[in-house]
């Protein structure tokens, strides 16, 4: 299997996918049409070459993926709610263009103080409620007389117990679900293309929906490192120095966690599959069987970012021919 280096994320009734330096959001609106937005893919940390280090350029990718992906999230909710009143469209066509380019400025402000304030306060709760709260809990062994080594054991437990049970609450909740749909729309529409299949409905249906560098295999992947480094700081003496140690982990933990995830997505040895398994086997929370219609938005967001009949020409040697879905 070639890898294609497609990412993407399921957003509200769509996709977005990712190539390169191009990103489309597909998603299917209220009147049951596909719409499709291409951006550019610009990072938040801009051309600085350190970031495209290995460690760093996870850290970049991370940070880059949850601006991306809530900038997305929150164009496919506006695109799924896109039914203004009458009031509205009336009072817009008689503004003066002046107007309504300041109203558009306006908007594209609120907007983006908006984007920054959802990024920082994702930033903040997922780094407390998984790095964090889980070794303050299991401090509390402290006063039944437990060694700094069976907290960081019991912070482990704790640690996953959050994370899983966090997966399963969300699994449970009906808008998730069609989320969840679309990413394994998402995850089929990319394992087609990787495994030499032209890009249609019917072969993307018959894929796989667990993909090896899913997001969801990634976050386990950071909770199961950051166990492992976190054993460090049982020779740490205070408590508040081994709780600030952990948060400046946290960049390490994911640098760390990317390069793995994009190694076992490479390899095909028994050492990357095994390294795999356990957010293979989690993705069964995290992606749903799609419907034929979801794959066609997965269809359509990668067809406005990559070239797959090039790609299965170049690693496959098959020449795709145009096929109705």
């Amino acid at each position: 299997m070639g890898s294609s280096n497609i990412g993407g994320q399921a957003v509200m009734e769509g996709i977005m996918m990712r190539h390169k330096d191009k990103y489309a959001i597909g998603v299917r609106r209220p009147d049951k049409e596909i719409e499709v937005k291409v951006e550019d893919y610009k990072s938040v940390f801009g051309r600085l070459k350190i970031m495209k280090k290995p460690i760093f350029r996870g850290v970049a990718s991370f940070v880059d993926s949850l601006v991306i992906g809530t900038k997305c999230l929150m164009y496919s909710a506006e695109i799924v709610g896109d039914e203004e009143d009458e009031a509205e469209l009336k009072k817009r066509e008689n503004m003066t263009q002046e107007e309504r380019e300041k109203l558009e400025t306006k908007e594209s402000r609120q907007m983006k103080l908006l984007l920054n304030i959802t990024v920082a306060v994702s930033i903040v709760l997922s780094v407390g409620l998984f790095m964090m709260l889980p070794y303050v809990l299991a401090s509390g062994l402290k006063k039944v007389g437990a060694s700094e080594i069976i907290v960081t054991i019991a912070e482990s437990f704790v640690k996953i117990a959050l994370f899983m049970g966090y997966m399963l609450l969300i699994s449970r909740m009906k808008d998730i679900q069609r989320t969840f749909m679309y990413h394994g729309a998402e995850h089929k529409c990319i394992n087609c293309v990787e495994h030499g299949l032209p890009l249609t409905v019917e072969n993307v249906m018959k894929s796989s929906r667990q993909h090896k560098r899913c997001g969801t295999s990634f976050l386990l992947l950071v909770m199961l490192v950051s166990i492992v480094m976190h054993f460090v700081f049982i020779f740490v003496p205070a408590f508040w120095m081994r709780l600030a140690g952990r948060l400046l982990m946290v960049p390490l933990i994911s640098g760390v966690s990317f390069e793995l995830i994009q190694w076992a997505g490479r390899s095909d040895s028994k050492l990357a599959c095994m390294l795999s398994k356990p957010g293979l086997a989690l993705q069964k929370l995290s992606t749903k069987e799609p419907t034929e219609d979801m794959a066609q938005v997965a269809i359509a967001a990668v067809e406005a970012v990559f070239d797959w009949r090039a790609y299965l020409k170049e690693e496959f040697g098959v020449s795709a021919e145009e096929e109705k879905a």
